[in-house]
């Protein structure tokens, strides 16, 4: 199992609205991050800087960057785009973190 950390940023004033978003996540989207190998994943929010850390247990980064190509996936971006910073291709504005302590 791999494990994946970033941080997204939300934008200001949308902190409701993206928990009213996720609650719940589309069935469909939860279809395919299963399907593709995405078990565990969580997103915190700290609420003084708005940055959302994402964490997920990923079976392979294939199959986890192959999500991005899904259409529930495009749809979900543009969904979300209006709340996040982004990218030019809609996908939320992430930066990877590296591991760098894990406890068993």
């Amino acid at each position: 199992m791999i494990r994946k950390a970033f941080v997204m940023q939300l934008q200001s004033g949308q902190m409701q609205e993206y928990i009213k978003r996720h609650s719940p996540v589309w069935p469909e989207l939860e279809a395919v991050l299963k399907s593709h190998g995405v078990y565990n994943y969580s997103i915190f929010l700290h609420e003084g800087t708005l940055q959302l850390f994402a964490y997920a247990e990923i079976e392979d980064e294939a199959r986890w960057a192959a999500i991005a190509q899904t259409e529930v996936c495009q749809l979900w971006w543009t969904h979300m785009g209006d709340i996040m910073d982004r990218n030019p291709d809609h996908s939320p504005t992430a930066v990877d973190l590296k591991e760098t302590f894990h406890l068993n």
